[in-house]
């Protein structure tokens, strides 16, 4: 494995991926993509050029244990979607961050403020 070492998955719920994995997750979650979308992605969000010596091996890892599902859409050209395992994934550390974060009333409105601006 590229970056995790170790995977363990209780309840569907993988705890030790890396944070660039958990991004590439969230990325798919939107819509599935192809290597150099996500790769643009990353770029932008890290606000500096990704390697694709990085991103490929971390999406064959997402891949292997079953976040990713990965389809030829021509003979050059893979298509990254996110599997439920994956859903799942990004559901359980969104909520293990709200549950971190979310400690009174006031930020469980700025939370909910957050949500309703993105509809």
């Amino acid at each position: 494995m590229s970056e995790a070492q170790t995977v363990s998955s209780g309840s569907g719920i993988v705890r030790d991926l890396t944070a660039f994995q958990h991004n590439i997750l969230v990325i798919l979650s939107e819509e599935p993509m192809y290597g150099l979308a996500i790769k643009r992605q990353l770029e932008e969000y890290y606000g500096t050029e990704v390697n694709h010596g990085r991103l490929y091996p971390n999406l064959d890892d997402l891949v292997e244990m079953d976040l990713v599902d990965k389809s030829e859409l021509d003979k050059r050209t893979n298509q990254y979607e996110l599997t439920e395992k994956g859903n799942e994934a990004v559901l359980g550390r969104l909520e293990w961050v709200l549950s971190k974060f979310v400690t009174d009333d006031d930020r469980a409105d700025s939370v909910r403020a957050l949500v309703d601006a993105q509809h």
